[in-house]
């Protein structure tokens, strides 16, 4: 394996009601009054055995099997050597550097931001709960790519509120980049809970904690491209209308920017959201078509390219790793402090949003055909009408405001990024040899 080099039958109000006199009024009073007792009991007693006695109740066993849950129970932590590897691992090592808690950090562009800000000085503390999406294997080799040059990555879920509070107790985070979610939009309709409990509920847990130290961090966090849905303005700029997502992960992230107006209006959080475009590059994700076209074609299966209707062409504005890693970084430099103190405003905060993507949106049979020229082998391909799982026709992105605002201005075409990740790829799996599920 290469060195990595860019690193979720009483009515509330009761009418007034008359008691009838009747003789019989006192005897029904006694006996309701023991009923209520004896099932008051009885309730009490069963939340007692659930709560208290039931051995499944805490078991991992028992949150494992509700897969929206199933990383919610954070692994052992505490202890002196574990609170001295997170300060190491947090020390700011330049000067007028910054001190980062990257949630999210084994994932894909986790791992290259985390990567990125530790090279230049700044302290950085990855926290991840290493779900099963996709090969936690490949986590779990970026992870050891981090830890060498001096990343540690907290084990634990971005829901547990007591893990937060925990890391925020031990050092003083001035910034949060905020990647944990639950990616692909496919996935949502086998499994939408895990897209509410990491994309919404998960994102609130954040909030609710850094909204609550003193001082309150500035947080940049990921939204998605996902959020133009069925947007038939091109290319897509942050001014134009969201309110029509295509898929249930497009609606989660969608939601994700509402509630970070919430929390900046109402706790002067400064929160800054990037709206990223079809990432790609080394280290990425199995899920994506690049990745899993380059496995399919080394092994000789058929891959399924998708059109449009009346044969219209799938198009995405694809963003390589690099690129996205800027923009990233120029987010968290560009981020004002945040107003409140004790989880209380105390002026206006900043609240931006930018479009990060590559503004060249290419065919997806083109990004075959690259791929068949870098592998030296001819795919079979297999063309189908575009399902309705939540995929869009294309993608474009304006980038004037992060090129005004951010100086973002991408380098790597898509041959150029492609050919790195073949690279990359070869290099890891070796020419297929080695599964990448």
């Amino acid at each position: 394996m290469s060195q990595m080099k860019h690193i979720d039958n009483i009515p509330s109000t009761p009418g007034k009601f008359k008691m009838e006199k009747s003789p019989y009024n006192r005897l029904r009073l006694h006996s309701s009054l023991a009923k209520l007792t004896f099932w008051s009991f009885v309730f009490l007693g069963l939340i007692f055995v659930f709560f208290f006695r039931s051995p499944s109740s805490s078991s991992p066993e028992s949150l494992t099997a509700d897969p929206s849950r199933r990383s919610l129970r954070t692994s052992s932590y505490g202890g002196p050597d574990w609170e001295k590897r997170i300060k190491a691992s947090a020390k700011v090592r330049s000067r007028n550097g910054m001190s980062v808690l990257v949630t999210g950090a084994a994932g894909f562009v986790g791992t290259h931001v985390s990567a990125a800000l530790k090279r230049r000085g700044d302290g950085v503390l990855g926290l991840d709960n290493f779900n099963d999406y996709y090969d936690q294997s490949l986590k779990r080799a970026r992870q050891a790519l981090l830890e060498r040059s001096g990343v540690y990555i907290v084990e634990g879920d971005i829901n547990d509120v007591a893990l937060l509070k925990k890391l925020f107790d031990i050092v003083q985070f001035t910034h949060v980049m905020h990647l944990a979610a639950q990616a692909g939009v496919r996935y949502a309709m086998e499994n939408p809970s895990s897209y509410v409990h990491s994309n919404i509920a998960g994102l609130v847990s954040v909030l609710e904690v850094c909204k609550s130290v003193n001082p309150q961090p500035a947080i940049v966090w990921a939204s998605s491209s996902s959020v133009y849905g069925l947007n038939t303005k091109v290319p897509f700029s942050e001014k134009d209308r969201t309110d029509n997502p295509a898929s249930l992960y497009a609606a989660t992230k969608k939601a994700g920017e509402e509630i970070a107006h919430t929390y900046n209006h109402i706790y002067g959080l400064s929160l800054t959201g990037l709206r990223f475009f079809t990432v790609y590059g080394p280290w990425g994700r199995p899920d994506m078509a690049y990745f899993f076209f380059t496995k399919d074609i080394l092994k000789g299966k058929a891959i399924q390219i998708f059109e449009a209707a009346n044969h219209g062409t799938v198009a995405r504005d694809f963003t390589y790793i690099d690129d996205i890693v800027k923009g990233c970084l120029a987010a968290l430099d560009t981020a004002e402090k945040s107003t409140g103190s004790g989880g209380k405003k105390k002026g206006p905060a900043q609240l931006r949003v930018y479009n990060l993507g590559n503004t060249s949106p290419v065919p997806v049979s083109d990004l075959v055909s690259i791929l068949e020229r870098l592998l030296k082998v001819k795919a079979k391909r297999t063309v189908m009408k575009l399902p309705r799982n939540g995929d869009v026709q294309f993608t474009h992105a304006n980038i004037s405001l992060a090129q005004r605002e951010l100086g973002y201005k991408p380098t790597t075409d898509l041959q150029t990024g492609l050919k790195k990740f073949v690279r990359w790829y070869l290099s890891y799996y070796g020419n297929g040899k080695k599964s990448s599920q």
